[in-house]
């Protein structure tokens, strides 16, 4: 009835499903109905697919820049005329509204784009020396790469994890979140349409702890690259060590944004409020700790809440909507568990602070005011559809809060001080750094955080290089 594809996992170029596999549910976030049923890998599956990923990377490591980015600028084409059934099973599976949806597809494509481009860029270099020696620099796929891909963005995060490595000539197992596994398989599949051998990529699903332990267990496995929770990212860390792979990891954060008393209030309100609220908070690089100038307070705390109530939350498939569900019901109870605690310590609720309606794992926007530096929301990573703004003193003040946290994947900062902006710049420790902008992320600018954020980057030149070893060869 709701036009939900058939699940199965994606190996060796076959579908796999059935033959008694155990299978977890997919439950549509708006009304809490379930509208699918994806297997979940055995331990013979998973053999299967290092079995593949090995036959695979033996010949993708040979193929030629222009074989590579034939597929990725093949996938491109097809995820932009399979862009609305792709964008409406994403909203379906994980809740976010239409729009989103689609703008995820497109991010998809841009990447793809990039990398069918940057493939073709891979430069080595020659060594100067004396006559009749040699010695050339040059960059190798790494191997089989293990990717793990979280829930919130359902078709970017299995782009991500899927571009580089096959514009670098890996292979890639792709373990992506049993709560979206359409997304997943359509941007798999449109690569594989668009010529990708079946054994150069495979998607299974299965229980975490035991995909990853099998997968990263695997002499097969060269490489790890996770996207996720900063508690699940030291797990996988330690499990990587054991093999020496080679690691990406974007991991948790906590982004602060600080408001200096020289903008305009209301145009600041009019991007961020928004930016806060899109996926319904769900979002890693979400400003959320909002560190604002004395003089402006007020009128700002005021403001976003103003605004953040205004929100019509829905179906995402309703035209109406300006917010969907939470993913999974997990959520909406993290976000009372927060609240509460925020309350408790004394913080102002000054809009939301509780779900809405009587189905689904909606939650109102909320907004936060006066929270205290201990209350558990100021130090954990809320991943929802809450904003906490608090009063600063000054330029000094607001920096050290901003790095207070272990966390440092983004932050934000509105002012037109043009010296301040260079000082933020500087001082803030993120791995990417807004200043009077929400746009932080492109296809061609890495993407990753320092800290317990974790290390590495997608996306840019510097993704696809994660994808590659180094090698030096001397001739005498």
């Amino acid at each position: 009835m709701t036009g939900y594809p058939a699940l199965a996992m994606m190996i060796d170029g076959h579908a796999v499903s059935g033959g008694g596999r155990r299978t977890h549910a997919v439950v549509n976030p708006a009304n809490g109905e379930v509208i699918g049923q994806v297997p979940l890998a055995d331990p013979a599956d998973l053999d299967d697919a290092l079995a593949a990923a090995e036959r695979g990377f033996a010949r993708w490591r040979k193929s030629s820049a222009a074989e590579r980015a034939a597929v990725l600028e093949g996938a491109a084409r097809l995820l932009l005329e399979r862009q609305e059934a792709i964008a409406r099973n994403a909203t379906l599976e994980q809740g976010k509204t239409l729009p989103e949806a689609r703008i995820e597809v497109l991010m998809v494509v841009g990447l793809f784009r990039f990398y069918a481009g940057e493939c073709q860029r891979i430069y080595g270099r020659t060594l100067v020396r004396p006559e009749g020696q040699r010695a050339t620099v040059t960059h190798a796929p790494v191997g089989p790469v293990a990717a793990f891909a979280p829930w919130n963005f359902p078709i970017g995060n299995p782009g991500r994890k899927l571009g580089a490595p096959i514009a670098a000539g890996c292979s890639v197992i792709l373990k992506s979140a049993e709560e979206t596994p359409a997304s997943a398989l359509a941007v798999l599949q449109a690569l594989h349409d668009a010529g990708l051998p079946g054994d150069v990529a495979q998607a299974v699903f299965g229980v975490p702890d035991e995909v990853s332990r099998h997968l990263l267990g695997s002499p097969v496995i060269r490489k790890l690259s996770f996207t996720g929770s900063t508690v699940v990212g030291k797990h996988l860390l330690r499990l990587a060590s054991e093999n020496m792979l080679r690691t990406t990891m974007e991991l948790g954060g906590h982004g602060p944004v600080l408001v200096f008393g020289d903008v305009d209030v209301d145009r600041v309100l009019d991007t961020v409020v928004p930016h806060k609220l899109r996926n319904a908070g769900q979002v890693c690089v979400s400003p959320t700790r909002f560190l604002v100038e004395e003089r402006v307070f007020d009128r700002f705390a005021a403001g976003f809440a103003a605004r953040a109530g205004a929100f019509r939350v829905g179906d995402g498939l309703d035209p109406e909507s300006r917010m969907g569900p939470m993913a999974n019901p997990r959520r909406p109870e993290a976000m009372e568990r927060l609240i509460a605690n925020a309350r408790d310590t004394g913080a102002d609720v000054l809009t939301g602070g509780e779900r809405v309606g009587n189905q689904g794992f909606f939650h109102a926007p909320t907004v936060l005011a006066n929270v205290p530096e201990h209350a558990a929301i100021m130090n954990e990573e809320p991943f929802g559809p809450v904003a906490i703004v608090n009063a600063m003193a000054d330029e000094a003040a607001m920096i050290a809060e901003a790095n207070r946290l272990p966390y440092g994947l983004a932050a934000y900062a509105w002012t037109d001080d043009a010296r301040r902006q260079r000082r933020l710049g500087a001082e803030i420790e993120a791995g990417m750094i807004g200043i009077n902008t929400t746009m932080i992320g492109a296809a061609d600018a890495p993407f990753g955080g320092v800290k317990w954020s974790g290390h590495g980057a997608e996306d840019g030149p510097e993704g696809l290089h994660a994808c590659l070893v180094t090698k030096t060869v001397h001739e005498g």
